[in-house]
């Protein structure tokens, strides 16, 4: 008998995995991934920190409620204060370059988890409150950096904007949702003793950590150049029109848009004019954002390259200054309407001249 038993009980031990520790697994190729595409740049280590910190958080809630480790209930709270700096902290630097001093950064976002640790000792029952406010409080202030759209990533090249853009508010949003899953679990225990809680806490923070983490990743995409430096640009205010004509000759004379690290900190001062006036008149003249804008000059360029030369559709890609195949092909989709292959087909024909306006 204990020889037909004794396969069965190591097979069920072989599957209590718990979820969690899965999750936390797939987070770490995660990591590692993105650390490899990014090894050749500088990589936006706040984002990288975010996902390692998903990783903790996943591996602490298999332990506690897998396997009843009660101590990692314990150092929880503090790591889950850590995660929303850290979002932040990964925005602004596509967002403006702090003057802060390095030191000053961190102590600044480490007063939340030293506060949770504070309230371990003294006030317990405050923590709950205190995550909540910490969740939310920092899902406003990437919303409010976010407020522009994606002109808002000014040190981030035009190319990944617009999909992290995207990627940072799906984590501004795992925030409030994590916020909210927390005010719904206190009040679960006030009310019915914590029956529906368990669940709730085990999906609920799988969720926000899985698109925390591959937000981060996909945010990462797009980093600011290691030279990249806040310049302070004081010019008189000009009418849209001339704004708009000034980057226009700009992109025109010197086919700026082939830089695939261009962005619009540092088109504003190729230009010499402040940022924000650029990306207003932009906004207003031509109802678009600046990534577009710049993405129609490239799109342009490619649509005169397929129609008039032998190059592949990746050379091109490349010259134009695109880095990936899917930007190329969506931005490519949005301005003409096809795929390149079509277009090349096409041999050009009326769509060109439109596809730089």
């Amino acid at each position: 008998m204990m020889a037909v038993h004794s396969p069965l009980r190591s097979y069920q031990a072989m599957l209590f995995i718990p979820l969690p520790l899965v999750v936390a697994l797939l987070l770490l190729i995660l990591f590692v991934t993105v650390l490899r595409r990014d090894e050749e740049a500088q990589p936006n280590l706040p984002f990288l920190a975010l996902i390692l910190l998903a990783v903790l958080q996943s591996v602490l809630s298999g332990l506690r409620w897998g396997y009843g480790v009660q101590a990692a209930g314990v150092i929880a709270p503090v790591t889950a204060a850590m995660v929303p700096p850290l979002a932040y902290a990964g925005v602004s630097r596509l967002v403006r370059t702090s003057r802060r001093p390095l030191p000053t950064r961190i102590a600044l976002h480490a007063v939340p988890a030293a506060v949770i640790l504070l309230l371990m000792v003294f006030r317990r029952d405050a923590i709950d409150l205190a995550l909540v406010l910490v969740f939310v409080g920092y899902a406003l202030a990437i919303l409010l950096l976010m407020r522009p759209g994606a002109d808002a990533l000014r040190l981030a090249p035009f190319e990944g904007a617009v999909p992290a853009y995207r990627a940072i508010i799906f984590a501004a949003a795992a925030l409030c949702l994590s916020a909210s899953v927390d005010i719904f679990v206190f009040s679960d225990f006030a009310w019915a003793h914590g029956e529906h809680a368990l669940t709730l806490i085990s999906l609920s923070n799988l969720a926000v950590l899985v698109i925390l983490g591959i937000a981060a990743a996909a945010a990462s995409r797009s980093r600011a150049p290691a030279e990249t430096v806040e310049a302070v640009l004081k010019s008189e205010t000009t009418e849209d029109k001339e704004t708009i004509a000034t980057v226009d000759a700009l992109m025109e004379a010197k086919r700026l848009y082939r830089d695939a690290n261009l962005n619009l900190d540092r088109l504003a001062r190729k230009a010499g004019i402040p940022a924000r006036q650029i990306s207003a008149a932009i906004n207003r003249a031509m109802d678009k954002n600046v990534s577009q804008y710049v993405n129609d000059y490239r799109i342009g360029e490619a649509c005169r390259l397929l129609a008039a030369s032998e190059k592949s559709v990746t050379e091109v890609m490349f010259e134009v200054g695109f880095q990936t195949k899917s930007n190329f092909n969506r931005e490519f989709r949005r301005v003409t309407d096809m795929t390149p292959l079509a277009w090349r087909e096409r041999k050009g024909g009326s769509g060109v001249s439109s596809a730089s306006s």
